[in-house]
């Protein structure tokens, strides 16, 4: 059954589309219930979250300064040709994930806040991937892409479910969305099923409420409804054409179709190759519009990973966590590798004036800023200028601020996405300075 019209200024309604309609004398008044639609002419903002655990060297991780010259302590050494579309947070901190003290207890809240229950039940909170994904809901493909590249630990440690530690996004307070470790099984969920709702054509999306509205209006604004209907769609042929000749009108992706083969089936033995695979497929998501919201867990809190490939094969990242030796700082530096291979390949996508980069907010972190478990500030940065809104080359500082909560930089992150929240968390403020 077709929507409620609400107003003479009808609106069809398909997947992803609401279109308005010119005013038809013989649509009936109703109540003044008109939806807020906006057309967006340029291309959208996308959310990244990436998550190592353990935290990080306790002399290495740093920055000062700004723009280029922006020093950059030992950890964050691969962002270097990046400073200038970074910001370092220093001093933001969970004040549930204190409680605990132990990897599960500062984990499953990272990205909520949210108290989290202990003695084996689970219970935290939604996570801010998943609160913009509910935003776009409708506009893309797959709402989120969640990605990892360690298995997830069902084990109780402590008193608190290691599902924490191994889940950074969070669908419902109960349920931690579900993790694809598997490459080949992420591509596939985002090119092997139906259409994306942006393939589509906007009138093929909402001709079945064209037709209920069409047998309902009188002979006149037939007339005027088939004639406004032909010609939207002859200006989507002539954007359709002029996307062929690369004289796009208006934002669409620059990608229809993967350009790059299916990965191989199961989990590739070389870590680093895992990693770099998921980060292809995040930007293929993102450059496809396939979707808009993206995390990828590196590794969990209290991780098992060796890194043969680094020559370091002699212990688990766990461990190696609280030694802080050159070996630790080479570990760190492969994550950071990661981040710049993810950053470096959406700024070299071209949108418009900007780079897919630009239109986009990564955010990187971990549930501890050292390996000895101190979650008293954690370690945050920021990459990409957010559709334009967020400047780079800057340190923020709140390590003596009154609100140094990290949900307060989620609240400011969410305005990014024109979600504009009274509260998130244990938060109702944003953090000065944010947006510069």
């Amino acid at each position: 059954m077709s929507p409620p019209i609400h107003s003479r200024r009808a609106f069809l309604r398909g997947v992803g589309v609401s279109m308005a309609l010119p005013w038809l004398e013989s649509v009936p008044s109703w109540a003044d219930d008109v939806p807020d639609v906006v057309a967006s002419a340029g291309p959208p903002t996308r959310l990244a979250v990436l998550f190592s655990g353990n935290g990080f060297h306790s002399r290495e991780w740093w920055a000062r300064g700004g723009g280029e010259a922006m020093e950059l302590g030992g950890v964050l050494r691969p962002l270097e040709d990046l400073r200038e579309k970074l910001v370092f947070v220093r001093g933001l901190y969970n004040e549930e994930a204190l409680k605990g003290n132990i990897h599960s207890s500062q984990t499953g809240n990272l990205l909520s806040g949210a108290p989290l229950a202990s003695g084996g039940e689970i219970r935290s909170g939604t996570s801010l991937d998943q609160v913009v994904a509910r935003h776009s809901a409708g506009q893309t493909k797959v709402p989120s892409l969640v990605l990892g590249c360690e298995k997830s630990n069902p084990s109780v440690h402590k008193n608190y479910s290691m599902l924490y530690s191994s889940h950074i996004s969070w669908s419902s307070p109960t349920t931690p969305t579900p993790l694809e470790l598997y490459p080949a099984l992420a591509f596939d969920r985002l090119f092997r099923d139906e259409p994306r709702a942006g393939e589509r054509s906007v009138l093929d999306s909402v001709l079945a409420d064209a037709r209920d509205l069409r047998g309902s209006i009188a002979a006149s604004d037939r007339l005027k409804l088939d004639e406004y209907l032909d010609s939207v769609r002859e200006v989507e042929s002539r954007i359709d054409r002029a996307g062929r000749r690369g004289e796009l009108q208006g934002w669409r992706p620059n990608l229809e179709e993967p350009d790059v083969p299916r990965p191989a089936d199961g989990i590739p033995q070389d870590i680093g190759e895992h990693m770099r695979l998921m980060a292809d497929i995040l930007v293929l998501a993102f450059r496809t519009d396939t979707t808009r919201v993206c995390s990828l867990k590196l590794n969990n809190d209290h991780s098992s990973l060796r890194f043969p490939n680094l020559g370091v094969d002699y212990m688990i990242h766990h461990l190696l966590s609280h030694t802080d030796s050159d070996d630790w700082l080479k570990v760190n530096r492969f994550f950071l590798d990661q981040v710049a291979y993810l950053a470096r390949r959406l700024d070299a996508v071209r949108e418009g004036d900007r780079t897919l980069l630009d239109n986009s907010v990564i955010l990187f972190c971990s549930s501890m800023l050292t390996g000895n478990h101190d979650a008293t500030q954690l370690p945050v940065i920021l990459l990409g200028g957010g559709g334009g809104k967020l400047p780079g080359g800057r340190v923020l500082d709140y390590r003596d601020a009154p609100n140094r909560k990290m949900c307060s930089l989620y609240l400011s992150m969410l305005d990014l996405f024109g979600i504009h929240l009274p509260g998130f968390g244990d938060s109702a403020e944003r953090l000065p300075g944010f947006s510069g």
